[in-house]
This record gives structure tokens, C-alpha cells and sequence, in this order.
């Protein structure tokens, strides 16, 4: 570590009372010798209990059958979720026109993501109908144990099999916190094609499960796997016994079907074993994990509310150009959400 490194110390230290979670870029989060102390064990734990009872008070806004099924596995899966006659207006508005996005290479698979701002909400009803659907916002909120302003944009995901490791294949959990993603797919998902798997009751914090964090918080910054050093913990398949957890499941679905998940728990995208696109509208919602209260989310302010991506993007277009710090999200241009990969 370079000595101006430790200009960033408050900013490190900040990072431990929030959502930061990359063990090698925070030498404090990544200490073993903190982490033997029990630093990264007891965020995991306060996060845990902060998260349970911000859902007690979020629980009203669902039935006491998604609840209770939720609580059990760890996600909502509800198919046929719109409306024919409004899906049918979804569908006809998505893969009707080009639309501005952006695209990620990892490994054998590219991510076309379009942001959607309330400008091109407007032009499009019925997408602007399905992202601010009540219901789906309710189990996003839930999942995450977080009120506020999910992000939402439509995603493509492009796999052509190739010798490169897809990582997002790896069954992992994307933080130490409760965190949700959703997914409302825009065409039938099979066995076959790359589906999205989960591990039942993982998104549970139980002894063996923070018994397993703290083992890996000792070793993770110095791990070659950069997704795993970042704080995104992989686990092999069989591992998940020693836990006390299942196998993960695939979740085939038809289109139409709203998948929410918290992503503490286990999950990935299977392997496809042949050249697949799969499109959906996609929500993230991701905030401080030890903030005591629902509500207060300044991304829900008019001017932010729905530009949190739009705005990243800029952001990350001046860090590149005027620092010189490159950023994953490749503009493509206007393209339709089924198009081959650009990158």
C-alpha cells in the first residue's frame, strides 16, 4: 500500500457503518486480524437483526401468504404476473424500437442494460405501468428490508458458450446484507436456457451460515477470485450440505413471471450449454444496511427519482475521461433489447 493510500482512512472508516462490502479495496474490512475480532461477523449479525425488523414494519404492505413463503425460501416467484392484455402492450413497446444502452462483457456472457428515465417512461405506458407496479415494488422492498426507490432498467443477458468462465455462474451471495432483484422475464426461460438458480432458506442468517462469513471475511481480500475479494462470497456446490442447505434449484419459468430475491442469499445464472438471449425487466435495491428506518431514501426525491442509473452512468463517463478511470458499461448506442451483442 502506497503512503497517500491512507489519505483514504475516514473514508475507510466510513465504510464499515455502511453498505461498502469489497474486503481488497478497504484494508479495514479485509483485516484479518479485525475480522478475527469479529468485525466482519458482527456487521453480518447487526445487519441481519436491522433487516428483520425493518421487514416487521414492511410486512402490511403484502399478503400473509407471500410473506410467510418468502420468509421460508427467500423469494417471490409469481407467474403470470401482468395482465394478458397489459403484458401484451409490455412486450409490443420493448421489442418494438431501438432503445440507448449499455453493454458488459463477463467471460462468455454480455449484459445489455437500458436505463429508464421518466422521459422515456412517458413515451412508454405501459413499460412505465409494469416498473412502478405496487405489487412488484412491495416484494423488491421486502426482499431488500428497505423502503425507498428501487433501480430499475431492462435487461438483456447474451451467452454464447465459449471456453471463458461466465463468473456469475458461480453460486455466491451478492453482500453480507439483505438485497433484492428482481426480474420480470419477457420470454419463456427453459431448463436450457441459462435460467436463474437459487438455494432455498439460504437468505437465513443462521450459526453455520455466520459461522462460514466469518471464515471467509479472514482470507477473502487476498483471494484470486476478485468477485469473491469484493465481498460477493462464492461457495462450491458442495459446500452448501455442510450449511445445512439444499442443492440449488433452476427456476424455468415461463414469460410473464416476476422472480424477487434476496441476493444474501445463494444464487447464479446456469451455465448454457448453447447460445441463448433472454430479456426482462430488471429492478436492484441496495442501501445501508444499519439504517434503523424504511423511508428517507433522497433517490426517491423528484429530479433523482428514476435517473439513479442515468446519473451513474454520467458519473462514470467523467471518471473515465477526465481521470482516466475506465468503467465496465460500454455505450452501444440504440439498439433493439434482442440484438446480438455489440462488445
Amino acid at each position: 500500500m502506497k503512503p497517500l493510500d491512507y489519505l483514504n482512512a475516514p473514508f475507510w472508516l466510513m465504510g464499515v457503518a455502511g453498505a461498502e462490502k469489497s474486503l481488497r479495496k478497504n484494508p479495514i474490512l479485509g483485516s484479518p486480524y479485525l475480522n478475527r475480532k469479529g468485525l466482519h461477523r458482527n456487521r453480518v449479525a447487526i445487519a441481519a437483526k436491522m433487516a428483520a425488523a425493518r421487514r416487521e414494519r414492511l410486512a402490511s404492505t403484502l399478503s400473509a401468504e407471500d410473506r410467510k413463503s418468502f420468509d421460508e425460501n427467500g423469494f417471490f416467484l409469481t407467474k403470470n404476473f401482468l395482465p394478458d392484455e397489459q403484458y401484451e402492450a409490455l412486450r409490443k413497446e420493448v421489442f418494438g424500437q431501438k432503445f440507448d444502452a449499455r453493454e458488459m462483457r463477463q467471460g462468455q456472457a454480455v449484459t445489455r442494460m437500458t436505463p429508464l428515465p421518466p422521459e422515456l417512461l412517458a413515451r412508454n405506458p405501459a413499460l412505465a405501468s409494469a416498473v412502478r407496479d405496487a405489487r412488484a415494488v412491495s416484494q423488491i422492498r421486502y426482499a431488500a428490508s428497505q423502503g425507498g426507490q428501487p433501480l430499475s432498467f431492462l435487461q438483456t443477458v447474451i451467452v454464447n458458450p465459449s471456453d471463458q468462465k461466465d463468473p456469475q455462474a458461480d453460486v455466491h451471495s451478492d453482500t453480507f446484507h439483505a438485497t433484492s432483484k428482481a426480474w420480470l422475464f419477457l420470454q419463456d426461460v427453459g431448463e436450457e436456457d441459462g435460467p436463474f438458480c437459487f438455494v432455498p432458506g439460504s437468505h437465513r442468517l443462521t450459526p453455520e451460515r455466520l459461522e462460514w462469513q466469518h471464515e471467509c471475511s479472514l482470507t477473502a481480500a487476498a483471494n484470486p477470485d476478485g468477485h469473491h475479494a469484493s465481498g460477493s462470497f462464492r461457495i462450491p456446490h458442495e459446500d452448501l450440505s455442510a450449511l445445512g442447505l439444499p442443492q440449488p434449484v433452476r427456476m424455468a419459468v415461463p414469460a410473464n413471471t416476476l422472480i424477487v430475491a434476496d441476493t444474501f442469499a445463494f444464487h447464479g445464472r446456469t451455465p448454457s450449454q448453447k447460445p441463448t438471449i433472454r430479456c426482462e425487466v430488471h429492478w436492484h435495491m441496495r442501501r445501508n444496511p444499519f439504517l434503523p428506518w424504511t423511508g428517507l431514501d433522497p433517490k426517491s426525491l423528484p429530479g433523482l427519482r428514476e435517473r439513479e442509473l442515468q446519473l451513474f452512468m454520467a458519473y462514470s463517463d467523467a471518471r473515465e475521461k477526465y481521470l482516466k478511470k475506465p468503467h465496465i458499461w460500454r455505450p452501444v448506442g440504440e439498439v433493439e433489447i434482442n440484438a446480438p451483442a455489440q462488445i
